[in-house]
């Protein structure tokens, strides 16, 4: 008998791409570390920057969960992803209606603006000062935000890895990012711990970056950000020393659906 067969979608939101699994039956193997693996290899597999499942609300007052993986198979919270994920959710409810999630770090709010999705980020108290270049900001995953001349001139994974893999963030990892302000914008790429190299676009870290050009007296209320894989931008209100009523927003996209078979 033919092993049981797994439908996905894949989607994009500017260049960080996912495979998408409407798993609100749970019959995805979620224990299952090296199929999640399988799955996101970019040779072997179906290629992503992380599997999300949608499943059914844990909490009441809410819509389903995200369940998110890195292609590593460890988890996290990831803010392009939760963009996508609430996309799938409204194409199979077949309504542009708001929703709320619950994912690693908690609940989040997700709407429509326009053909763009916006993403409720969870507060942060503090902008972490390093030193006069570099700060530390957990927005959901952890970011190390540092300002350069250029970033397109960077050897980024050389450069990415004296941070991710140094004494103070070797044993759980970091996301860095490297930023410049130009054109009233913040332009950036990031480096991505879980995936390990750099992706194209990283919510998360978009988040991270906009705050940390808020903290630091650059601009205000609304941030927008360039990544390598396109344009989002960051609502926040400054409150003390953190920030309240953080949005992401920017485009998705569905690429394509298809199905593979469920290990046995």
């Amino acid at each position: 008998m033919d092993k049981q067969k797994l439908v996905f979608s894949k989607w994009e939101g500017t260049g960080n791409d996912f495979i998408l699994v409407d798993d609100r039956m749970g019959i995805f193997p979620v224990h299952d570390i090296p199929f999640v693996q399988r799955l996101c290899d970019r040779h072997f597999g179906i290629g992503s920057d992380g599997l999300i499942l949608l499943q059914e609300p844990k909490e009441p007052g809410t819509q389903y969960h995200m369940e998110f993986f890195n292609p590593d198979g460890s988890k996290s919270f990831c803010g392009n992803g939760s963009r996508c994920a609430f996309a799938l959710y409204s194409t199979l409810r077949e309504s542009t209606t708001n929703a709320r999630f619950t994912a690693i770090d908690g609940v989040h709010s997700a709407g429509w603006k326009a053909a763009s999705v916006a993403i409720g980020m969870r507060a942060v108290d503090r902008v972490q000062r390093i030193d006069a270049n570099t700060d530390f900001i957990n927005t959901g995953s952890p970011h190390l935000i540092c300002w350069v001349d250029d970033p397109e001139t960077l050897d980024l994974v050389r450069e990415a890895h004296l941070h991710r893999y140094s004494e103070r963030f070797k044993a759980e990892g970091v996301n860095v990012n490297f930023l410049r302000w130009r054109n009233d914008r913040v332009e950036m790429r990031t480096y991505e711990r879980g995936v390990e190299a750099e992706t194209l676009s990283c919510g998360t870290g978009v988040t991270a970056a906009a705050l940390s050009a808020m903290a630091r007296g650059v601009i205000s209320v609304t941030c927008p950000v360039r990544t390598r894989g396109g344009d989002l931008h960051v609502d926040a209100a400054k409150e003390g020393d953190g920030f309240t009523g953080i949005s992401l927003i920017g485009p998705v996209r569905h690429v394509f659906t298809g199905e593979v078979q469920l290990p046995s």
